[in-house]
């Protein structure tokens, strides 16, 4: 993981470029090639236009000549405009394909990370670099290989000619770079530390305004309005603050370098007019180098006005390759070995949710849990909130890792199994069940992509939920929402539920799968699941103990460790904390049903 970290830290923006590029490579080639033709074309009519004036200077009168001269730079110049477009084009194809080529590693990546990881990012962040920071690349990634490439060329090949003509007025040309280059080294100042301000100052800001928007309910339904918002508005006001700061700092050596710089007849006309005086210098020369000295430092001043933007693109790769760098869940990429059934056992196994990058733990959650799970065994895990039971089925479920032991599938460690293969024999439905915004029809099919509609209704019907999909206005083809956002808590998750049973996995593990339901629907829900799941491996989390009497084993978790396991009737006679929490749940179903 060091290595790595190394590496991206050592790499350059056109490393990046090109490991990004994928099959669109040659089109930035090809862009640098039309952008060479494009500075020939630009450099000919300077060369043509000098070639005219001597003509002059020398006496010839033949119209055609001039004409001809004439025709052939108005050529050059559609020639410039067309390889520029061409090149351009070129590099922007490439780009577009290159940025979605980033995203969708990134998507890639993420899958592949552990739970944990992804939920210690603030959404936000992740927004900001997947969406705006990444889409913020596009100008400076389409316009640096053919622009630099071209004004790069174009003043060294005119140096080049000038210092042919007349080496001392070659240097001449150059004289009031260096002034510029000084104002620049000023504007230059602490950049790296300002830059890095803005960029923390944005993330803050980013952040602040998703909370802001998600939790609008909370803060609306207990006041917070004022206080909430004024902490979006201090985000907002040293977001911006940050910046400009920066500009003030900065507008007068940058107006200095700008207009000095390429300023090149200030020193051209005054020392090309010595020499031409003394007789060291022709006037056809003079006229020349007059001619050819303005396009030597404004093509310079083009390039080093990408130098923020390249600035920028290096630290938002940077953050891209922080994610690639993650670390992943240990599997391979095809099966090792193959379950023998699916049993689950849990052997030793310690956990922590709070990691760093490298997946260095912080905090340990579970202590040292042995389980094992029988093949087509229904288990429910309960205890006190907080004890380690969702942890558990999370790491069944394979979206964490273990920090040491192991857990197994048919006697086979789940760290053999690819990624692909046990997700197809694993359903997880969790209290927070996300849908995408698509109809119900089709956030169910998600869980069996190749199903027909028919079979998706089935489902429906089996696992208790096409009757209230039919009350709908559009029935199954209702859009839900982002995240499901125009149904309620407990419609979201029977839909969950659907789509879990349509995956027909033969590991299925529902973590307080129905806290949102009422009880009415919840009978019929469990009903429905009771009937789906029979010959699978069932792992249920609850806390409403009275649901889960039936199961073949309950196992009780408390502080991260295996407090006691057995039926229902066998914990009771044994006592302890099953028992007094069954008497808790008791007591408050029969003050719930007196009230």
């Amino acid at each position: 993981m060091a290595e790595k970290k190394r590496t991206n830290q050592k790499k350059s923006l056109l490393s990046w470029i090109f490991t990004f590029a994928g099959e669109k490579k040659p089109m930035y080639w090809a862009s640098v090639f039309f952008a060479v033709l494009c500075v020939a074309c630009a450099l000919a009519p300077y060369v043509i236009i000098a070639d005219i004036v001597r003509k002059l200077l020398e006496g010839v009168r033949d119209w055609n000549v001039y004409l001809r001269e004439a025709g052939i730079t108005a050529a050059f110049w559609v020639g410039n405009a067309v390889f520029h477009m061409i090149s351009t084009t070129l590099s922007h194809v490439a780009t577009f394909n290159l940025l979605a080529n980033i995203r969708k590693k990134l998507c890639d990546k993420l899958a592949r990370v552990p739970l944990g990881a992804v939920l210690d990012l603030p959404s936000g962040t992740l927004k900001n670099i997947l969406i705006e920071r990444i889409d913020s690349m596009e100008t400076t990634l389409a316009h640096i290989v053919p622009e630099w490439t071209s004004n790069l060329l174009l003043p060294l090949v005119m140096f080049v000619y000038l210092f042919h003509i007349d080496a001392r007025m070659g240097f001449a040309s150059l004289i009031t770079l260096p002034i510029g280059m000084i104002a620049s080294c000023f504007m230059m100042r602490n950049m790296t530390e300002r830059f890095q301000n803005a960029i923390d100052k944005t993330k803050i800001l980013n952040d602040t305004a998703v909370e802001y928007i998600n939790g609008i309910e909370v803060i609306k339904a207990f006041g917070k309005s004022k206080s909430s918002y004024e902490k979006f508005v201090v985000a907002a006001k040293e977001g911006s603050d940050c910046y400009v700061e920066w500009m003030r700092d900065c507008i007068w050596p940058f107006t200095i370098a700008f207009v000095i710089a390429p300023s090149t007849l200030l020193a051209v006309l005054p020392i090309g007019g010595y020499f031409f005086l003394t007789g060291s210098l022709s006037a056809v020369n003079f006229i020349t180098i007059i001619i050819l000295s303005m396009s030597v430092i404004q093509p310079l001043l083009v390039v080093y006005s990408y130098h923020d933007d390249i600035a920028k693109a290096g630290v938002i790769f940077g953050e891209v390759g922080g994610i690639l760098y993650m670390k992943e869940l240990e599997r391979p990429e095809s099966d090792r070995k193959k379950p023998g059934d699916n049993s689950i056992e849990l052997k030793d196994v310690r956990f922590s949710y709070h990691k760093n990058i490298e997946g260095e733990s912080k905090k340990e959650i579970l202590h040292g849990i042995n389980l094992s799970l029988p093949s087509g065994s229904y288990t429910a895990l309960v205890g006190p909130s907080g004890s380690g039971k969702s942890t558990i089925a999370r790491l069944i479920a394979s979206l964490w890792d273990t920090d040491s032991g192991s857990v197994e599938i048919g006697g086979i460690n789940i760290r053999d199994l690819s990624l692909e293969e046990y997700n197809r024999r694993v359903a997880y439905v969790s209290q927070d069940n996300f849908l995408f915004d698509l109809s119900v029809r089709e956030n169910i099919r998600l869980g069996k992509p190749e199903a027909t509609d028919k079979e998706v209704e089935e489902i429906a019907r089996k696992s208790g939920c096409y009757d209230f999909i039919m009350s709908l206005e559009k029935g199954f083809d209702t859009i839900v929402g982002g995240s499901g956002a125009h149904l309620s808590g407990g419609e979201r998750q029977r839909i969950a539920i659907a789509r879990a049973m349509m995956k027909n996995a033969p590991i299925v593990i529902l973590d307080e799968a129905t806290a949102y339901t009422d009880p009415e629907n919840e009978a019929i829900i469990q009903e429905g699941v009771a009937h789906l799941v029979k010959g699978k491996t069932l792992i249920v989390i609850a806390h409403k103990l009275s649901t889960i009497q039936d199961a073949d084993k309950i196992v009780v978790i408390k502080d991260g460790l295996v407090d006691s396991e057995g039926k229902h009737e066998e914990l009771l006679a044994k006592g302890g904390l099953y028992k007094s929490m069954w008497e808790a749940h008791i007591s408050s179903k029969d003050s719930g049903e007196a009230a």
